[in-house]
């Protein structure tokens, strides 16, 4: 059974009761932080995602798709029929030890259930219950179903991504879900630390679309100070600044960020261009921005003089913010992401990314166990929450629970 051994949520007893990428995800960042995190699943198939999501066909159909086990490990998992009496009181006697509750379905569904945060805060006022929905609670659209895609079409960044020939674009990532998940995990720990003050539970509303905006912070800032919509502007750099934004190299493409006086300065010297900083035309931000158009040309022509590998070498040296354009499995065989050990291998051979901090000296926040397949703990968590085996049993023989074996 998963259980964090170190870190600075152990002793936290998490029930994740969520599907799909957001939920999960966020559970299995705080079991990298040492949390206990238990997956409550349902006896039928469990976790949708199990059976979709990535490349790996087998591995999907036998409930183990790379997309689930991406934020599956480190956890238990017990599958429980929600719909029966005895399902319930499984469900009643987990959240009675827990301290936090995870979960990312509607709230007609939660309320279906008897899981509803009215409910849950009168029957367990001591639990951190974190609800992540598309729209948050509150306002029309409160029950609506969404996906990440969904939440990039609706927050508006879709419309900033691409150029005006491509038209709105997802980002390649599913980065709504993912950023809920963080979003979720800052407020769950800040929930924890108010509860240490007030011996108080809480009830978190996270937002999908909220979210989305956040991510979008100074863009709307900027339209709601100005009145100017924003506009797709490709790989240009969002600070608007000559010098910054993406070139073609002799080969491969480099993307500069020489936003800062200093920096420009640092770049002309990199690129044997000195003589910039003494013509009137380059000399200060203001007549960059006027003669933008003639420095980009010239910075383009001497940037395909060498490879952008060269050029971002080079360029790190002067301390210029700069990076080449790579593939994420280019990204991922950097020595720095093996310096930081950010990636971590299983005993089971499996190999999933962590989390990007650190706290302390600690080396990583790693799981400690493989991914669980459904029900794989069923009968341990049953026995820690006081059920004798022939209860056990009984509950496997009605179909109230699910075991590996089942």
């Amino acid at each position: 059974m998963g259980a964090g051994t170190q870190g600075p949520l152990v002793g936290i007893k998490v029930i994740d009761f969520s599907h799909v990428l957001a939920g999960p995800a966020c559970g299995y960042f705080l079991g990298l932080l040492g949390a206990t995190v238990i997956k409550v699943e349902s006896v039928s198939r469990g976790d949708a995602m199990r059976y979709r999501g990535g490349t790996d066909a087998e591995r999907s159909a036998k409930g183990m798709s790379t997309a689930y086990q991406a934020q599956g490990s480190g956890k238990a998992s017990i599958a429980l029929d929600l719909n029966s009496a005895e399902g319930k009181e499984v469900m009643q006697r987990l959240l009675t030890q827990a301290d936090v509750f995870v979960e990312n379905h509607l709230p007609s569904t939660m309320r279906d259930f008897g899981l509803d945060e009215e409910t849950l805060r009168a029957s367990h006022p001591h639990l951190i219950h974190c609800a992540m929905t598309g729209y948050g609670r509150g306002g029309d659209m409160s029950d609506a179903p969404a996906y990440d895609v969904n939440i990039q079409a609706a927050c508006g960044i879709m419309t900033l991504t691409g150029t005006s020939e491509t038209g709105p674009l997802r980002t390649g990532a599913p980065i709504m879900d993912y950023g809920v998940a963080l979003a979720a995990g800052f407020a769950i720990s800040t929930a924890l630390f108010q509860r240490e003050k007030t011996g108080k539970g809480s009830f978190v509303d996270v937002s999908m679309l909220e979210t989305g905006l956040t991510l979008m912070t100074s863009t709307i800032v900027d339209y709601l100070a100005t009145g100017t919509a924003p506009k797709q502007r490709g790989n240009a750099a969002n600070s608007r600044t000559p010098g910054a934004g993406s070139f073609a190299c002799k080969e491969g493409v480099l993307s500069l960020g020489a936003n800062e006086e200093p920096q420009f300065d640092r770049m002309a010297h990199a690129l044997g261009r000195a003589v910039w900083l003494s013509d009137p035309r380059f000399q200060t931000g203001a007549a960059r921005r006027e003669n933008a158009a003639e420095l980009e040309r010239e910075l383009a022509e001497i940037l395909l003089t060498r490879t952008a590998a060269e050029w971002e070498e080079i360029l790190i040296a002067h301390h210029v913010p700069v990076a080449r354009l790579r593939t994420m499995p280019e990204c991922l065989d950097m020595p720095q992401v093996a310096a930081r050990g950010y990636l971590h291998k299983g005993e089971d051979g499996l190999v999933v990314p962590t989390l990007p901090f650190r706290i302390d000296d600690a080396p990583v926040h790693a799981p400690n166990c493989p991914p669980p397949s459904l029900g794989a703990d069923t009968e341990t968590v049953l026995s820690g929450l006081g059920y004798d085996p022939v209860e056990i049993a009984r509950m496997v023989e009605t179909g109230a629970v699910r075991t590996a074996a089942t």
